[in-house]
This record gives structure tokens, C-alpha cells and sequence, in this order.
């Protein structure tokens, strides 16, 4: 292990990224209340100072969201952590002409969802073509209780579900259909499966397929269409087009959240191809059924991986750019100088009362931070997939 390596691996370190993301976020989250005044007055305004609030967060902190992420200052420490921190590279499969449309347009998103950091990767491409903060999500209702995470979606007008749809409905349609104005290009994701990837919830959703007479999928879950649907339904006219993107890792790599803050280095390939509106029928089944068609020509993209090691089509290195590093450098000489200092103060007063305060404090904020990461572990990610109710929702 080189030094590097080893500093990146070291426990405190990985602290003292949380504790800024934990400080500077809480901070964002105060100035996003004080902007609440913005609204009735001017949503347009509300709506490009809450972009960027939370582009500082995101690039560069980490979470997890899942429906079928996203807020501009804290999108920011996240990808921070997988561009500069980690050096994990992303390789583009697409042409040219596709790449060139990139943050001049509302789009949707369809991404597979079989990997911790799946998102991530999803959120370093919104950063290097300029929409991180205003990219948008169906977020689970779980996530808005959230500290930081969930208190920014709040403020950027992240639609949040339960993933009932006789409950979601009306929340979901009025939800969208406040995004039809939204004054700065947008990237909505989705994750069409409902929920990330496993052999037994692909099991399950195989015998949804056959009992249904649908084709089944070897590397996807059986996509549900209704948020799909829905989504195309209130943004008509709004978005012009859809972005299929399939996500697959070199040397069939596992990345995780974990390893990322480690500064494990890993390289990820995504196709993307791009589908104008006009493709896509307006009509609800034949949507659907296009979706379904969607899945399929993903999972042949998955085949044509798995046997050679990459996707078809010609290849883009997007490169990263200095805002997320800079944006973190920026908070951490905000909030390290005076915590280090405290702490120096508290250790040179020798007082045991103090010193067993602040390694309380310690204590407290590892396991915090060690709790914002497994929310994205695939053990961890818990889900109704599979149950009788959930079914019926598909």
C-alpha cells in the first residue's frame, strides 16, 4: 500500500470528511429555510439560489435513493469523493452528437440499479455537464426524514413517494407538475426496477414476468412502468427527451460506498442512448410496453458486457472538473481551523472532563457518519419487493 493509499484509508481522515459534510450541510440547510421567504414572492428565484445551495452538498457527500438523488452545494462533496478522493474513472459509450446535447435539455433518466455507488456515478456525469444541482428523483417518503439529505430534497422540490400508488398518486401528479417550469435544465432519474438489484428479489420478479407473459430479463428486475408513465405524462412538453443509461464496472468490480471513502479507485463504463419524446407513445400501455422493450435492449447491452468486457459504440472520456475539489477545499478550511484548534485547547487544558466531552463527541460523529454510508449498502437496502401489495403496485 502507498503512502497515499494508506493516508486515504486512515479512520480520522474519513472523519474529518464527515464532520464537514455533517457542519457545512447543516449550515446550507439553515440558509435553505431563510430562502422559504422567496417563494411566494419570486419561485424562479427560490428555485436557482436552492440549485446552487445544495450543488455545494452533493458534490461532495454520499446517499442513497430509490423509486420505480438530488440537491447543487451538496451534491458537490459527493462527487468530490469519487472524482478527486477515490480517482474513479467513468468511461461514456454514446456518439458525439448525443454528448453535445448534454445540460441543454430536460431529460429523464433511466438507470439499471445493481450497485451501491450506481447513483453516484449517475451524479458525476450530471456535474461535468452542469446540471447537478438541478438534477431531480422519486424518492422514497423514508429519505424526507432524513437529516441533510432528506431536508435538502425538501427544498429543491424532490418528489417523495411510499410506492403505493393509490397513495402516491395525487402527491406524485401535483409534485411533477410543479417541475413543468422549472427555470434551469433538469436531469429526472429514475429507477425504473423499483429497487436495486438482487438474485432473490430477481427471482421474484421473474415469476412476475412469466405470470404476466412478459419477456424475462437476466441482469434487470422487471421494470414498473407506472412511474415511467406518469412521469412522461406530466412532463410533456417539458422534457424532450429520454436518456437510457446502462451502468456496468470494469474487471466485474463491486464498488461500494465504503471502498470510495478508502480512496478505492474503480472504473465504471456507461452506454447512453438517447430517445427523442416523439419516439415514445403518449399512450399509457403503449408507453409501457415500450418500456418493457426498453429493459430488454438493456439486458442485451448487460449480454454483450459480460462475454467482452465493454459496451458497443464509440467511446467519450468526459473529463472532471476543479469545482468539486475547490468547493471542498473551501468548507474544510471553513471548519477544520477552528475545530482543530478546540481540540488543541481541550487537550492542552488537561482537563478530564473536557477531553472525555470531546472524545464523546468523537464517538458520536463516527458512528453518525458510518450510519449515513450503510444507507446505501445493498445489505442494508430493505425492500417490500416481492410482497403481494408490492406486486399489485407493478
Amino acid at each position: 500500500m502507498g503512502v497515499v493509499a494508506w493516508l486515504k484509508s486512515l479512520f480520522v481522515l474519513q472523519l474529518l470528511i464527515g464532520f464537514v459534510f455533517v457542519v457545512s450541510g447543516l449550515i446550507i440547510n439553515f440558509i435553505q429555510l431563510c430562502t422559504c421567504v422567496l417563494w411566494p414572492i419570486n419561485k424562479q428565484l427560490y428555485r436557482k439560489i436552492n440549485t446552487r445551495l445544495s450543488y455545494s452538498l452533493w458534490s461532495r457527500y454520499w446517499t442513497r435513493s430509490h423509486y420505480c438523488c438530488n440537491a447543487k452545494f451538496m451534491r458537490q462533496e459527493l462527487v468530490m469523493l469519487l472524482e478527486w478522493w477515490s480517482g474513479t474513472e467513468c468511461t461514456l459509450y454514446t456518439d458525439q452528437a448525443t454528448v453535445d446535447k448534454f445540460g441543454k435539455e430536460h431529460v429523464i433518466i433511466i438507470l439499471n440499479h445493481n450497485y451501491e455507488i450506481d447513483f453516484l456515478c449517475g451524479w458525476t456525469m450530471c456535474e461535468r455537464y452542469g446540471v447537478l444541482g438541478s438534477s431531480k428523483v422519486l424518492a422514497k417518503q423514508e429519505l424526507l426524514k432524513v437529516p441533510l439529505i432528506g431536508w435538502t430534497w425538501y427544498f429543491l422540490e424532490i418528489v417523495f413517494c411510499k410506492r403505493k400508488w393509490e397513495e402516491d398518486r395525487e402527491t406524485v401528479f401535483s409534485g411533477l407538475n410543479r417541475l413543468r417550469d422549472y427555470p434551469e435544465y433538469m436531469w429526472f432519474l429514475l429507477y425504473c426496477e423499483g429497487t436495486r438489484f438482487t438474485e432473490n428479489k430477481h427471482q421474484i420478479s421473474m415469476q412476475v414476468a412469466e405470470s404476466k407473459g412478459l419477456p424475462k430479463l437476466k441482469y434487470h428486475l422487471l421494470p414498473r412502468t407506472k412511474g415511467f408513465t406518469t412521469t412522461m405524462q406530466c412532463l410533456k412538453g417539458t422534457v424532450k427527451a429520454v436518456y437510457d443509461v446502462t451502468l456496468n464496472f470494469k474487471d466485474k468490480q463491486n464498488p461500494t460506498l465504503l471502498g470510495i471513502v478508502n480512496g478505492k479507485k474503480y472504473k465504471a463504463d456507461m452506454s447512453i442512448r438517447r430517445f427523442p419524446v416523439e419516439e415514445i407513445p403518449d399512450d399509457e400501455k403503449q408507453c409501457a410496453d415500450w418500456l418493457h422493450k426498453l429493459y430488454q435492449e438493456k439486458d442485451a447491452l448487460q449480454e454483450h458486457y459480460e462475454k467482452e468486457g465493454c459496451f458497443p459504440g464509440p467511446t467519450i472520456k468526459p473529463k472532471r472538473r476543479v469545482w468539486t475539489l475547490l468547493n471542498f477545499l473551501f468548507w474544510a478550511t471553513l471548519l477544520l481551523s477552528p475545530l482543530i484548534n478546540f481540540a488543541w485547547d481541550v487537550f492542552v487544558s488537561g482537563s478530564p472532563l473536557l477531553i472525555i466531552g470531546f472524545m464523546i463527541f468523537l464517538v458520536v460523529a463516527s458512528v453518525a457518519v458510518r450510519r449515513l454510508i450503510g444507507v446505501t449498502e445493498v445489505k442494508k437496502t430493505g425492500s417490500s419487493y416481492g410482497n403481494i401489495e408490492a406486486k399489485k403496485d407493478n
